[in-house]
């Protein structure tokens, strides 16, 4: 981890989602939980994965383009010239909207917000 943590540690959000809770991967993570800080966000907690509004940007990027992707190939070709169009600045804007997403969701309580 000290390749991409300059601390050594990595960062493992566990959201209850089927891959983490599967038995190989329980037991991985807990053969490397010194490995990880672990960060427990409740199940379904979509709006708190900063990774969820990535993909709905690449999504709506590649739907939009005409003609659609026809093959794995062209589809690949899209989603990277869609993530190459990103404005400079585009993921740490997402990473700055964290603390509001975390405050809305402990008002709230309950389902996704809207930011």
């Amino acid at each position: 981890m000290c390749i991409v943590h300059s601390d050594e540690f990595g960062q493992f959000q566990k959201d209850s989602a089927t891959p983490h809770t599967s038995r190989i991967a329980t037991k991985w993570l807990q053969e490397h939980s010194s490995d990880f800080r672990h960060f427990y966000f409740p199940p379904k907690s979509s709006d708190m994965n900063i990774i969820e509004p990535i993909w709905v940007a690449l999504q709506c990027a590649v739907q939009k383009r005409s003609p659609p992707p026809g093959t794995p190939m062209d589809l690949r070709t899209a989603l990277q010239d869609s993530w190459c169009e990103k404005p400079p600045g585009y993921l740490q804007a997402l990473v700055d909207t964290m603390p509001r997403r975390f405050a809305s969701l402990l008002c709230a309580r309950v389902g996704p917000k809207r930011y």
